[in-house]
């Protein structure tokens, strides 16, 4: 029997990552994001161990555009750009010409007025990411923890290619999760995860061989789980606050299972079932690759 569009609907919306949700979600509460977490949206890297939250997550970002070898004066896409501290960074610190795109219109408010303040001439723009629209291609493709929020990352990644320059790179970092668990550690470690975060995560062999089928060469893939684990130390450290609860009951059930989420994360990373990834992945030259990439084909 086919299911009627009512029960597909149905389904759909019992899907973590429901896009209307997520829409709500970072609409709703990226203020509070932005007092809990800062102007970068995104774990901290520790090096040393005794950083602050803030150099931590400034060094994750000086990482990534290290191993991706950023150029100045790039022209660079920022996918899931949330308030537009990496797009000012690299704009900053690379002069580079960033457009960044989120699928939250308080979120791209945000970006601007920081840029704005900033005095950078970054742009950020309401886009979805699965839904990519541009009349030329960049040289480079950034997108920090925002993948694991998409319905179809095989689709995104081979559309995601065709707006890359022969010889550029796609520089990411996401959420995963341990190849291997057993359906009860998915359970267990993974769903309240995916739940609270509106996310699905999935292995970084996943990620792996949809680069690869896009057409692009892992240059770096790198499991930074250890570097980044604190971020969830100091996560469960927020939600001691008792007002927050008191501010997740008034918001509702969602925020509440957002909150729930972060001692979720850092169990999961306790644990060994939580993984934090980053790939660097470049697209071969049009004579390595035989091909054209005129934008008439796009």
């Amino acid at each position: 029997m086919s299911s009627s569009p009512l029960s597909k609907r149905t389904l759909i919306s019992q899907r973590p990552n429901d896009k209307q949700r997520i829409v709500e979600h970072y609409d709703l509460i990226s203020s509070y994001y932005h007092s809990l977490w800062g102007e970068h949206l995104h774990h901290g890297y520790w090096i040393r161990g005794d950083e602050s939250k803030e150099t931590a997550q400034l060094q994750l970002t000086e990482h990534l555009a290290k191993l991706a070898n950023v150029s100045m004066g790039a022209e660079l896409l920022d996918i899931g750009c949330g308030f537009g501290a990496s797009s000012l960074f690299l704009a900053r610190e690379y002069r580079a010409r960033v457009t960044g795109i989120t699928i939250s219109p308080v979120q791209v408010e945000m970006a601007q007025k920081a840029g704005a303040a900033a005095q950078s001439d970054a742009q950020f723009i309401l886009m979805d990411a699965e839904a990519l629209t541009f009349a030329h291609q960049f040289d480079f493709l950034w997108s920090v923890e925002s993948i694991s929020h998409y319905y179809d990352r095989r689709k995104f990644f081979l559309n995601a290619a065709r707006f890359l320059k022969p010889g550029g790179v796609f520089a990411l970092t996401d959420w995963f999760k341990q190849a291997g668990l057993s359906p009860a550690q998915t359970r267990k470690f993974i769903r309240p995860i995916e739940r609270g975060m509106f996310v699905e995560l999935e292995a970084m062999d996943d990620y792996e061989s949809y680069l690869a089928e896009s057409g692009l060469e892992i240059v770096h893939r790198q499991d930074l789980t250890r570097q980044c684990a604190k971020s969830w130390d100091l996560g469960l450290d927020i939600i001691r606050d008792k007002s927050l609860w008191s501010l997740a009951a008034r918001l509702g059930r969602h925020f509440v299972t957002y909150l729930r989420a972060f001692r979720a994360i850092h169990t999961g990373y306790r644990s060994g079932s939580f993984v934090y990834g980053l790939f660097v992945a470049r697209k071969p030259n049009c004579n390595e690759a035989n091909g054209s990439t005129r934008m008439s084909e796009l």
